[in-house]
């Protein structure tokens, strides 16, 4: 089975994007390589949100990636070149979670990651702390929410930039190993 991982970048004060949807803060290392981490990976999944913050700042497709966009609101016939998870959005990731294929890289936002976490969908969360206090934004686990346990998998400390990558696994109860049926959120 494929896992669902968020990977995402956050200040230390917990915010995944700026007030506005900023990401300007973010800290590039070169000891990263962000090569060898787009190729775990062959999916996005991307909230709607995220999905238009991207457009605005000039993000696009990367090849041999399938981008799916998570929206309540965004109709396929609208966008027909676009791959989109609408009203049955929860179904339709456990379905893609069954499919053959690399790591599903969960790239956005924090509504979709809060709403896939709930229903036990979600993996990992691997979490690259920046070395910037933000004071507001969009929160990386956006309330209400019910509590999730993690266990840590790895951490590493990136000297020259400050940032410091943790990954922790989810642990899955016997009740989220279910099939979600709720509709999911995002959009």
């Amino acid at each position: 089975m494929r896992r669902i991982r968020y990977c995402v970048a956050a200040s230390l004060d917990g915010y995944i994007a700026g007030p506005k949807g900023e990401a300007d803060w973010i800290v590039m290392d070169a000891e990263i390589d962000f090569n060898a981490i787009w190729a775990q990976f062959d999916t996005l999944l991307i909230g709607r949100k995220t999905f238009e913050a991207m457009g605005k700042y000039g993000g696009g497709s990367t090849p041999g990636v399938k981008s799916i966009i998570v929206s309540r609101t965004m109709k396929p016939a609208d966008h027909p070149k676009l791959t989109i998870f609408g009203e049955d959005s929860l179904k339709q990731v456990a379905d893609l979670k069954e499919q053959r294929g690399k790591d599903i890289w969960l790239f956005g936002g924090g509504e979709l990651f809060c709403s896939l976490l709930q229903a036990g969908l979600v993996d990992s969360v691997e979490v690259a702390v920046m070395p910037v206090l933000l004071g507001e934004g969009i929160p990386l686990f956006p309330g209400p929410a019910r509590q999730a346990k993690l266990k840590l998998t790895s951490q590493k400390v990136y000297k020259s930039s400050g940032i410091v990558g943790l990954e922790y696994s989810v642990a899955k109860s016997p009740a989220k190993g279910r099939r979600p049926k709720a509709k999911g959120r995002g959009g």
